[in-house]
C-alpha cells in the first residue's frame, strides 16, 4: 500500500539492479519512501549525506528540501558519479544537489554549514567517525538518520559470530545509546534505520 515509486526512481533502481556491484545497497522503494516523507515532513534546508552509491536515497531525501535548501553527498566512488547526475537530472534536482568525491572523514569538516538533516549510509567501521565529526554541527532538533544498524540481524548475534561489520554496527548502536546529546529510536526498517534527534 505504499506510493509507488517515481519513473525515475523505478529506472533508477532497475539499472542499479541490473549494471552496479552490490545492488543490495541500493535504499530502494519502501526505505526510499521512508526516507521521502521524513524530509517531507521535516522541511530541511541543509541535508548532509554520507554514501551517495547510485543516488537513489539522494533523490528520496532532496524530496522535502526548501526552497533554497541543498543537499551534498559523499562518496569515494568516482565511477557512479555519471550515473547519478544523470537521474538527479532525470528528477530535476540537478541544482539542489552538490556531489563531493572522495573521503568523508576530509571532507566533512571543510563544510561550513548547519544541517538540519543527516542520513549516514557508508563503511560501517566509521559511523561512529562520521557521527562525531557531524553532530557538533547538527542545529538543535535536528535529525541523523544511520543505515544498516541491525546489519542482517548480526548484531543480535554473540560477539564472536558477528561479522567486523556487524561489531561496528554494534558498537556504534552503544556509542548513540550512551550520548546524552540525542535521543534516539532504532526502527526495524529493512535493514534497522537509527534516528536521534538532537537535543
Amino acid at each position: 500500500m505504499t506510493t509507488p515509486e517515481s519513473a525515475s526512481l523505478a529506472a533508477l533502481n532497475r539499472e542499479t539492479q541490473m549494471k552496479v556491484e552490490q545492488p543490495i545497497m541500493l535504499s530502494g522503494h519502501l526505505q526510499g519512501a521512508f526516507l521521502s516523507m521524513m524530509s517531507r515532513m521535516l522541511r530541511p534546508r541543509r541535508i548532509i549525506e554520507v554514501g551517495t552509491y547510485t543516488g537513489y536515497s539522494a533523490i528520496c531525501l532532496a524530496d522535502g528540501l526548501t526552497e533554497d535548501g541543498l543537499l551534498h553527498t559523499i562518496d569515494i566512488n568516482e565511477e557512479l558519479e555519471e550515473m547519478h547526475r544523470r537521474y538527479w537530472t532525470e528528477a530535476g534536482l540537478q541544482d539542489k544537489i552538490v556531489m563531493h568525491v572522495g573521503q568523508a572523514s576530509d571532507i566533512i569538516p571543510g563544510l561550513n554549514e548547519s544541517w538540519d538533516l543527516v542520513f549516514i549510509d557508508a563503511d560501517k567501521v566509521n559511523y561512529g567517525r562520521y557521527y562525531d565529526l557531524i553532530i557538533e554541527k547538527v542545529r538543535p532538533g535536528g535529525f541523523i538518520f544511520a543505515d544498516n544498524v541491525l546489519y542482517s540481524a548480526e548484531v543480535l548475534l554473540p560477539e564472536q559470530e558477528q561479522s567486523r561489520n556487524a561489531k561496528a554496527m554494534h558498537a556504534f548502536n552503544e556509542k548513540i545509546n550512551a550520548d546524552p546529546r540525542v535521543r534516539q529510536l532504532l526502527l526495524p526498517l529493512r535493514d534497522g534505520i537509527l534516528m536521534m534527534e538532537k537535543l
